[in-house]
Parts: C-alpha cells; sequence; structure tokens
C-alpha cells in the first residue's frame, strides 16, 4: 500500500548512535578462507583473460565468501542498511585487480550502473575537480561532503589510500530521521512527500521526485539539498518559505549526532550502504601534496534483485543511462 506513513519506523534500519555502542556486528574482517577465496578468484580470472569492464558473474569464483555476500544483500534491504567489509590487502594488488575484485563482488550482489553519462561503472573518488565551480560534484573535492543518498539501490566505496588527515565517513539512518520529523514537526511531514525538481549533473532538465515514499511497508528517501534547490534554480520555480523550512529542519535533524555512525575507511576497506535506507556524507580532509600519496576511493553503484519499490511519485533510478552496460 502505497501512502504516508504516519507511525514510527521500527526494526533494524531505524538505529540510532546509542545501539553501536557494544555492537560491531555490522564489521566483517575478512578471513584467511575468504581472502583465499579472492586470491583464487583473481588468479582465475587473469589466467582466462578476464579484465574489467568485461566480466560477469561467472569469471569470478569467491569460493567460501559467496555465502557471505548473500547475507550482505538480505542485510542492505532489510536489516540496518549498511554494512563494513575489512581486510582487503589492497597493497597485494595492482589498481586492475582490485577492480576487478570489487566489480566482481558488485557482480555478487546486484547489477553495477553507470555513474554518469559516459557510462562509468566504477567511479574515481578523488579531490581532482575544482570547488570553486558549481557544476564540480563534490565528492570530486576535497570539502565536507553533506549528507546525501545517491541515485542508485546500493552505493559502495573501496578505499585504497586514505587522506593525510580528516575524510572522516558518516551514516545516519533515514529511518531515525523521519522517526524525529514525526515526533517533534509533524506539521512539515507531507512536504517531504510532495514532488520537488531534483537536478542530475549533466543529464538534461531536472525530474520531478519527492523526497520520501512508503509503499508495501518500506519507507524509501531520495536527498542532496543542494540538487533540491539546483533543480528549482533551473526551472525558475523558486522554493517557499515552508519549503526551505521543511529542508532545514530535515537538516538540522540529520546533523544531530546522536542519529549517526562514524567511520574513517582504511586502506582495504569496502562499505555498501543502502541509498533509500541511509544517508551518508564524509568530512573535510587535507591531502598528502604527492600524487601517488592522495587519497583514493573507488565508488560502485548497484541496482539490487531485492530492492524495495517506491510509490509512483517517487521514480525509480538506477544511476544514469548508458549504452551497452555491463550485464551479471
Amino acid at each position: 500500500m502505497t501512502g504516508m506513513r504516519k507511525d514510527p519506523l521500527t526494526g533494524p534500519s531505524a538505529w540510532v548512535t546509542a545501539d553501536f555502542q557494544n555492537d560491531t556486528s555490522w564489521l566483517h574482517v575478512l578471513n584467511d578462507a575468504e581472502l583465499a577465496g579472492i586470491d583464487a578468484a583473481v588468479i582465475s580470472a587473469k589466467a582466462a583473460n578476464v579484465i574489467y569492464p568485461s566480466i560477469t558473474k561467472a569469471d569470478v569464483d569467491f569460493g567460501f565468501l559467496e555465502t557471505k555476500l548473500q547475507m550482505f544483500r538480505e542485510e542492505l534491504e532489510n536489516g540496518r542498511g549498511f554494512l563494513l567489509l575489512r581486510g582487503l590487502p589492497v597493497e597485494r594488488y595492482t589498481e586492475n585487480d582490485l577492480k576487478l575484485i570489487y566489480f566482481g563482488i558488485g557482480l555478487h550482489l546486484g547489477v553495477p550502473v553507470g555513474q554518469n553519462p559516459q557510462g562509468d561503472l566504477l567511479g574515481n573518488v578523488m579531490a581532482v575537480g575544482d570547488p570553486t565551480k558549481k557544476e564540480t560534484r563534490v565528492f570530486q573535492t576535497n570539502l565536507y561532503l553533506p549528507y546525501h543518498t545517491d541515485p542508485s539501490d546500493v552505493v559502495g566505496l573501496l578505499c585504497i589510500r586514505k587522506a593525510k588527515k580528516g575524510g572522516l565517513s558518516s551514516l545516519v539512518s533515514v529511518a531515525s530521521v523521519y522517526n524525529e520529523i514525526l515526533a517533534k514537526h509533524r506539521e512539515l511531514l507531507g512536504l517531504f512527500y510532495k514532488q520537488y525538481y531534483y537536478a542530475y549533473l549533466g543529464e538534461g532538465e531536472p525530474k520531478l521526485t519527492s523526497l520520501f515514499s512508503y509503499n508495501a511497508g518500506k519507507l524509501s528517501a531520495r536527498y542532496l539539498r543542494q540538487y533540491i534547490e539546483l533543480g528549482h534554480e533551473q526551472m525558475g520555480l523558486p522554493l517557499s518559505c515552508v519549503e526551505i523550512e521543511a529542508l532545514n529542519t530535515f537538516d538540522a535533524i540529520m546533523h544531530d549526532p546522536k542519529l549517526r555512525i562514524d567511520m574513517m575507511l582504511e586502506p582495504g576497506d569496502l562499505q555498501f550502504a543502502n541509498n533509500y535506507a541511509v544517508l551518508h556524507s564524509r568530512t573535510d580532509f587535507e591531502d598528502y601534496a604527492e600524487e601517488a600519496k592522495r587519497r583514493k576511493m573507488l565508488r560502485l553503484w548497484l541496482k539490487m534483485e531485492n530492492a524495495r519499490t517506491p510509490g509512483r511519485e517517487f521514480p525509480g533510478r538506477n544511476g544514469f543511462d548508458i549504452v551497452n552496460a555491463v550485464m551479471a
């Protein structure tokens, strides 16, 4: 049933900071058997001349890790909505090997989708853009990256190198933000269910979408304030005072330190988050002067077979439309 949820959300996705005080079950450290399976998959794929992006699910057999990946898929959709894999020895592999491993894991979780109109399936997250230009995407700078969701079912990050200083990753439960709005700002709730013009850089004019959708017992969210403001600017339709109040309220709640979990992504960490259930952010950072030492992440956007289905006011979106998409 599609409608407006008027009761608090419950379950594992409605988490707050205190829930993780003595709980690290969201963190999975790769064990020797799983690492051996990854090594074997790399050796087998390279022997068969398999390279990124010409990889299929059948090309990468991760052995003992396969069962865990099925559990991770379930956790992302029906559990907390995020997880972290730790311990991939990135120093052992070439960057091409890392792309093969990461993309292969993505194929076992879902289907990788394009991250820009050029069709890139793995994005380089580095400070290479001009922060003074409005068109520059914030992930291409070392500036603070506001809490947001990406246009895909799931987002993944593989840390290859971390910054000299800063760059802390932070996650917030959408369900907990929703519950706070219900408890303290109920009069604004309907404004998140109305449609706004949402800009997608590099892909034509803004599209209409609601920010919340409640359908079939699950809440979905889409939020990046910069793109909402930009969308309305491009359409020549300024946001109203009450709409701005609603967005200000959302921002204030999502920045409440009692609602977030922070983690420093170390080299070899793989973080995955459900874009409908979790907002993600990172702090600003100071990079090394030497290019070979600078902070570098590989980003993956995934379409998931078990993903929730939002209502019609919340058009489905998985990446950018590209030709010759890679399929599992």
